[in-house]
């Protein structure tokens, strides 16, 4: 048996505001930033168990404090029972009222059990000698079924209903998996559409995707109508009249402004339209997919639990689901939107870039084509250039597509280096250790 014997918080900040990566029609300013926790133990094999929540600067200080929150469910406990039952794991961090209460399930303190429960995935990969996408691939469905939590979802998923999509799903896995590993999965780039950007970095940023085998750009919109129109113009001069760019308002307008400017930038053509209002307005997300058809919304990178999506499926009000692999509780809980999504017939494309989202996310969609959805139509993952030396295992894109990671873990970890040169503070205490 080993024993968890310390966990660690550290606050990590990269100044990417200096040159507007980032930049958006809500977020001007962002600090892409990881609220992040290592797990330790006092097993032999001195695997560790790392994860972050993401945040754009000084959110990270209530998130880390929310961490740290959870530390007595962790000291002392007993690793093994901890990662052989996951879904009584995350359930009991989940559930303890008292926490609960300040969500319930959403916001800082599930973004924080979502950082727990993502390390000690990365640690039981660790332990498995696998990389996550495939720890999971591997899982029987009876076992992926027991690590969803499945209250508030009947109406919509039952535990029977996920069952049959993964039974489906099993004859073809060892056949997938052997694909992702020889050609990995498709992904789209944000790079050139940072809203702070010249019309000539947008461009040459354009160009270069495309040249890199990218299917599809993304621009951020939302500003201002007519540097809108402008930049859509010079996008679509330099990528010709059908190649895929999709639109991201980033929650920044009303109902009936989305569609009117929606409306105004379909000539330049539009793939998606992205986060058009706020992400808890379901009957507005669907009000905007209705008028807009056939152009699809997409959007969760924001949605807050299992719910919201669920209810903006039922409701036609999302075309493409994003997930993200540190919005909501975890690993656990984002195999409950990945069920969702094959049940409707919703492709997912996740939302990645930040500080270690496309390390993180392509596990969940590497995981989803092998066990749960089986194909890559309309699926892609982003991906944004930023950060990614900074990782241990960093996420690697070649000719448009990530290749399949094949490190052991979660892909989460970060180098030591980088944690203590970009730490924005060293509170005392950072490292909560069990006395021996």
């Amino acid at each position: 048996m080993s024993t968890i014997v310390a966990v660690e918080t550290r606050d990590v900040r990269f100044p990417t505001s200096r040159f507007l990566d980032g930049s958006d029609a809500m977020n001007a300013d962002p600090d892409y930033s990881a609220a992040y926790v290592m797990i330790r133990t006092d097993a032999d094999d001195h695997h560790e168990g790392h994860a972050f929540v993401f945040t754009i600067g000084r959110g990270n200080d209530v998130q880390v404090a929310a961490l740290r929150a959870l530390r007595p469910y962790l000291l002392g406990q007993d690793v093994e029972a901890l990662l052989s039952d996951m879904g009584a794991t995350s359930q009991r961090l989940v559930h303890d009222s008292q926490l609960r209460w300040l969500g319930p399930e959403k916001g800082v303190m599930h973004m924080a059990i979502g950082a727990v429960v993502n390390a000690l995935w990365d640690l039981r990969a660790k332990r498995e000698n696998l990389p996550l996408w495939q720890l999971l691939s591997r899982l029987s469905p009876e076992e992926l079924v027991s690590l969803v939590d499945f209250r508030y979802l009947t109406d919509a998923l039952s535990p029977a209903d996920a069952l049959s999509i993964l039974q489906d799903a099993l004859p073809g896995r060892a056949g997938r998996e052997a694909e992702i590993l020889a050609t990995g999965y498709p992904a789209y780039t944000t790079s050139p559409g940072w809203l702070g950007y010249s019309d000539e970095k947008l461009q040459r940023l354009t160009r270069l995707a495309v040249e890199s085998g990218f299917p599809q750009i993304k621009l951020k919109v939302g500003a201002d109508l007519n540097d809108d129109i402008r930049r859509m113009r010079v996008a679509r001069a330099t990528v010709g009249d059908d190649f895929p760019i999709a639109i991201d308002a980033n929650q920044k307008w009303e109902v009936a402004q989305a569609i009117e400017w929606i409306r105004a930038l379909s000539p330049y053509g539009i793939a998606w339209v992205e986060e058009p209002t706020s992400p808890d307005d379901i009957l507005g997300h669907a009000a905007i997919s209705r008028a807009i058809a056939p152009i699809r919304v997409a959007t969760g990178e924001h949605a807050q639990n299992r719910v919201i999506f669920k209810q903006m499926l039922q409701a036609q009000a999302m075309q493409v689901m994003q997930v993200d692999a540190t919005r909501v509780g975890g690993v656990n809980e984002n195999i409950a939107h990945l069920l969702l999504a094959r049940r409707f017939n919703i492709p997912v494309c996740p939302h990645a870039g930040g500080v270690g989202l496309c390390e993180a996310v392509q596990h969940l969609s590497m995981f989803d084509y092998v066990a749960v959805s089986g194909t890559f139509e309309d699926r892609m993952i982003e991906f944004v250039d930023h950060l990614h030396d900074h990782f241990v295992s960093p996420a690697r894109v070649l000719d448009g597509r990530y290749c399949a990671p094949l490190t052991p873990g979660a892909s989460t970890e970060m180098h030591a280096t980088s944690l203590a040169e970009f730490e924005w503070l060293k509170p005392e205490n950072s490292a909560t250790t069990l006395a021996p």
